[in-house]
């Protein structure tokens, strides 16, 4: 197999994009319908790409600038037309002798592939991310705010530093989510998803101190737009009053107003407090993405 390095796809795109739908007909991610932007995780080079016999069989993905603990994260996803034949390890070696520090790989899905190759590698499982869904009833609970609690839309212009704030102190634990700025709020607000009606914030005080962002993904390959729970966050100062819960609330009623029959959220497999709001709510796990890490000795 021929294994190169590229800064970006320009030259590769329609092959990436067919390798990258094989695969999500076979493992269920990425969903990459036609006209589709690649997904977030692929979004920036470097990327590897493995070739043999002139056809795209593996192509991987190196984020050199690290999450927000500096933990650098790569991307690798095999034909399932090519797979059981090395090229996975093959990629992964090339992508290790890249990384310069502690190196996390994702499997999407968590195929049993992908544990054993990161096993041979030296990888441990360290992270699960649940995909959680529930469907819309008519019977969701009423919100019930605390004493001297308000809530109220999204303002843009207004609320993107107070919100930025309060993320930052919510999620400070977090790999990705802790690294929103107000550009990024800026950035989403511009994007057709947007609507500030969905995002939803409390004020004690006239303080914000929490936030329900929720998104709605449109129709796509016959399948009805499905909402999200796609960010809450809670100043850990305003913990315990089930601010949280109420928010999820708040945009689970927004989200049904829409006429949307089905809501999915992301959650991590060691947040207990969250997981047991949301299954308490009827959520239940739909799929697990799991990243492995190996510290890179150079």
């Amino acid at each position: 197999m021929n294994i190169r390095w590229v800064d970006d796809l320009s030259q590769d795109e329609a092959a990436v994009r067919a390798l990258l739908q094989a695969a999500g007909g076979v493992d269920g991610w990425p969903q990459l319908p036609p006209g589709a932007p690649l997904p977030s995780e692929l979004a920036k080079g470097p990327y590897l790409l493995g070739q043999d016999d002139g056809l795209l069989v593996a192509v991987g993905q190196l984020n050199e600038a690290g999450d927000a603990f500096g933990r650098q994260v790569a991307e690798l996803i095999v034909h399932p037309g090519h797979r059981g034949r090395g090229h996975g390890g093959a990629m992964l070696d090339h992508i290790l002798a890249r990384a310069a520090t502690t190196l996390r790989v994702w499997s999407h899905t968590d195929h049993p592939a992908a544990a054993a190759l990161a096993r041979r590698h030296g990888f441990a499982r360290v992270r699960e991310l649940l995909r959680m869904g529930m469907p819309l009833s008519e019977d969701l609970p009423s919100v019930q705010l605390p004493e001297g609690v308000t809530l109220r839309t999204f303002r843009p212009g207004i609320d993107e530093r107070p919100l930025v704030e309060v993320n930052a102190r919510a999620f400070s634990w977090h790999p990705e989510q802790s690294q929103l700025s107000v550009a990024d709020v800026a950035a989403a607000e511009r994007e057709e998803w947007f609507d500030p009606e969905g995002l939803f914030v409390v004020e004690r005080d006239q303080r914000l101190v929490g936030f329900h962002w929720t998104k709605v993904h449109p129709a796509a390959d016959g399948e009805d737009p499905v909402g999200e729970v796609y960010v809450v966050g809670v100043d850990p100062d305003a913990h315990g009053g089930g601010l949280g819960r109420n928010l999820t609330i708040a945009g689970l009623h927004y989200l049904r107003k829409r006429g949307l029959k089905r809501v999915i959220l992301y959650v991590e497999g060691d947040n207990a407090p969250a997981l047991a709001v949301y299954r308490k709510l009827g959520f239940t796990v739909e799929s697990t993405a799991v990243q492995y890490e190996r510290t890179v000795t150079t």
